[in-house]
């Protein structure tokens, strides 16, 4: 039994045959911890408020909670609205949940149904029509489906929020306000909710809309743990991109990805690995849904061994064998910290945090350090041989994807230089 799992076995919890045999299948024998504290409460039938970090196991705490409800509820076969909603904040999540959904049902004969924007409206509109049992998705696309009368919500008997400080963060909490207040009252169904953090407002949201939830905790401190080697250098600016590429040459790494603010820098890293000859993958906000998934699955085949990408564009991957995490720029929420950390060591695995506090983002250093509870160790950037690097190669873009970029964005003519030829002026040489 590896370090990251409980000694309490799926097989013991009072699980339908069908789940049982589902999780065989999957090869999963003992819980994580949120698993072991979460499940028990669940299956007998008591709503839960859950803290945990992304790569603890919480989406099959969930799923196996919210199939095991249905299955109780008898056949429903010539029932078409959905009887499950779960809910979350990015498309990459919600792709995750329903392949996981569709392994532990495997046997169970539920339907399980997705929708997300970015692609497959029609298709993903015809599903739910079509009828469904568990009805996973982003907030946006499920509100534009429901308003249509595509689906109704008084047939639901298990509700899933998943990453609800995600939903407030990225602005969907009205949306979710939209669902919690239109599905049957929480003493009708089974109320999950799940975040990174259980801040006062995810509290609140709890208690307003569940039936007396249970907390159930697994401190971020724990969820790091020993596995995780962090450390963080003090670069001034202009050291920032020599030192990132030092320290890959020194170190190799299998697959990392290296997180920046913007999506300025985030051209500028790519431009510069690119031009060092590091095969990388750039992941942002406007990068359309299908370049997304093509790009991450490159990644994950090792096609490409870094990925560039911004908070937004990251949250929600699962991602495995990431070996390192490098944060090019220090995050200004100590949470994303947390959460970009996550995206090594995950599944009882170890990894490797490296960040840059530089003259920009250092101040964010203190909130980071008290959140997470201990100082980060210091690293010199005089250890490390920086020297001058390869221009950097300016990322293909398609112009009409930036028609909406705003006009102080840093780097504009750079990215549509027909468009506007006067302005040639590299920006991110200074970088």
């Amino acid at each position: 039994m590896t370090a990251h799992l409980s000694d309490t076995r799926f097989s013991s919890l009072p699980l339908h045959t069908h789940l049982q045999q589902g999780l065989s299948d999957a090869g999963f024998e003992f819980c994580t911890p949120i698993q072991a504290q979460s499940l028990p409460l669940l299956l007998a039938g008591k709503d839960v408020a859950g803290q945990a970090q992304t790569g603890t196991g919480k989406t099959i705490a969930f799923l196996l909670a919210t199939l095991q409800r249905l299955l109780e509820d008898g056949d429903n076969e010539n029932q078409k609205q959905p009887r499950a909603l779960i809910l979350a904040p990015t498309r990459e999540l919600a792709i995750q949940i329903a392949k996981d959904a569709t392994l532990l049902s495997k046997y169970a004969g539920l339907r399980i149904a997705l929708a997300h924007g970015g692609k497959d409206y029609q298709k993903q509109r015809d599903a739910i029509s079509d009828g469904c049992d568990v009805l996973i998705g982003t907030p946006g696309r499920l509100l534009d489906y429901h308003k249509q009368r595509v689906f109704g919500l008084k047939q639901i008997r298990a509700m899933v929020l998943d990453e609800a400080d995600r939903m407030f963060d990225l602005g969907f909490i009205k949306d979710v306000r939209y669902f919690l207040r239109r599905i049957p009252a929480p003493g009708q169904r089974l109320g999950m909710l799940f975040s990174a953090t259980l801040s006062y407002k995810v509290l609140e949201l709890a208690y307003e809309h569940m039936n007396n939830p249970e907390k159930v905790q697994v401190a971020p401190e724990k969820v790091m743990g020993d596995r995780i080697e962090e450390s963080v250098f003090y670069p001034a600016n202009d050291e920032k991109i020599p030192l990132l590429l030092a320290l890959i040459k020194r170190i190799e790494p299998a697959r990392a990805i290296v997180f920046v603010n913007t999506k300025h820098t985030a051209d500028s890293v790519w431009g510069y690995l690119e031009g060092n000859g590091y095969k990388a993958a750039l992941l942002s906000g406007d990068v359309p849904q299908k370049k997304r998934e093509r790009l991450l699955t490159h990644f994950q085949d090792g096609e490409f061994p870094f990925l560039v990408a911004t908070d937004v564009a990251a949250r929600g991957l699962h991602i495995p064998e990431v070996s390192h995490v490098f944060n090019f720029d220090l995050p200004q929420d100590s949470e994303d910290y947390v959460h970009r950390i996550g995206r090594t060591a995950r599944a009882g695995a170890s990894g490797t945090a490296i960040s840059f506090a530089c003259e920009e983002y250092v101040f964010s250093l203190p909130d980071i350090e008290e959140y997470i509870k201990h100082k980060l160790p210091v690293a010199s950037t005089a250890d490390e041989t920086l020297t001058t690097p390869q221009p950097a190669i300016k990322p293909e873009r398609n112009p009409s994807r930036h028609h909406h970029a705003g006009k102080n964005q840093s780097g504009d003519g750079k990215k549509r230089p027909r468009r506007r030829p006067k302005k040639t002026v590299n920006s991110d040489a200074n970088q």
